[in-house]
């Protein structure tokens, strides 16, 4: 016995590869640095890791996602919280005006 499968179609293609589309919609947020500070951004959650370029006073940053790493104090508290800003870079939440003491965003993993 055969099944009709009404509504579905096949995949589409294009030059051989099949097309996915992501249907995730997250929204990421912008936040702002500590006043008066230029913020070290890190390739990884602590001061040991490489320095990757310097932000200046009065940037806005995304936070896509949120590791724990060094424990840092800052103007904003004390936290071990560090934010993703772009791929293989990371603030210290300590220097970030998130208005919270804890995650804001997703565990990056």
């Amino acid at each position: 016995m055969s099944t009709d499968h009404i509504g579905e179609r096949p995949a589409e293609s294009a030059g051989g590869t099949e097309l996915k589309i992501a249907a995730t919609a997250t929204s990421v947020h912008y936040y702002s640095v500590a006043p008066g500070y230029r913020l070290n951004v890190r390739s990884g959650p602590g001061t040991g890791y490489t320095l990757v370029r310097v932000l200046s006073e009065g940037a806005k940053i995304p936070i896509y996602c949120q590791r724990p790493g060094e424990s840092i104090a800052g103007p904003y508290g004390t936290s071990n919280i560090w934010d993703n800003i772009d791929n293989g870079e990371y603030v210290s939440d300590a220097y970030v005006l998130t208005g919270s003491d804890g995650y804001v965003a997703v565990h990056c993993s």
